[in-house]
């Protein structure tokens, strides 16, 4: 019999946001999986579930390249697969630890696909986390949506294009991904108007967290990895 691959969301970075049935997951599964980046083997979803995980439980982390190389991409998540499929095809139930939420800009994401494709038949059970989005906008105290307003949720991987295309239809939008292209995402901001509409998120939970509300603070700011923002038309302030 095949093991039971289990997405869990591990939340944006306190552990105390972590879901009861995400916490009784890693308490039955034979062997826990998390992404690092290729230049270490660092994952900030193990350090947030290391406390829940039963002594001797083998732990892995896997290297998911940050890249937009498609060849790069694809071999390491057929490496990746392999790693996963050997302990699933052994009858292990594993778990995959993501931060947010894995069915969000997770990496998740991918391993279950190249998973289904090897291993159809294999049991997917995926426990839903608390995005960072989520979290930022209570730290920061920002109604995201209320009554008809609508809420867009973009990635500012590739710059701040997306960004201009979705303001004219959204009351607030989230823009995560937002450390590689600030200046860009910035410049795109202050010619839409709404430097009054802005509040800056990093590291949400975890030490070293910054809540800004000043765009003019952010001008020659150098945000961390783990870095948001919310674009609230009209405020949206308690």
């Amino acid at each position: 019999m095949l093991g039971t691959l289990y997405g869990i969301g591990v939340g944006p970075g306190d552990p105390d946001l972590l879901t009861l049935k995400a916490v009784k997951v890693l308490g039955r599964v034979g062997h826990v999986f998390a992404a690092s980046s290729s230049s270490n083997d660092y994952s900030l979803a193990l350090d947030i579930v290391r406390r829940h995980l039963p002594k001797g439980i083998p732990v892995h982390s896997l290297d998911f390249p940050m890249t937009f190389d498609k060849n790069r991409l694809e071999s390491a998540w057929r490496a990746n697969c392999d790693t996963v499929a050997a302990r699933l095809e052994s009858g292990v139930d594993v778990a995959f630890v993501t931060l947010g939420d894995p069915m969000t800009f997770s990496t998740f994401i991918y391993l279950w696909r190249t998973i289904r494709q090897r291993l159809s038949e294999v049991p997917v059970e995926i426990v839903p986390g608390i995005t960072s989005y989520q979290a930022a906008a209570a730290c920061a105290g920002v109604v995201l949506a209320e009554a008809e307003e609508t809420l867009t949720v973009i990635s500012g991987a590739k710059g701040g294009r997306r960004l201009s295309q979705v303001l004219p239809f959204s009351d607030s939008v989230v823009l995560m991904k937002a450390y590689k292209h600030f200046p860009e995402i910035l410049d795109q901001i202050r010619r839409s108007g709404l430097q009054d509409s802005v509040c800056f998120v990093s590291r949400c939970g975890l030490e070293g967290q910054v809540v800004e509300k000043d765009f003019a603070a952010l001008e020659n700011l150098k945000p961390h990895y783990l870095s948001l923002l919310i674009v609230k038309k009209g405020g949206g302030s308690t």
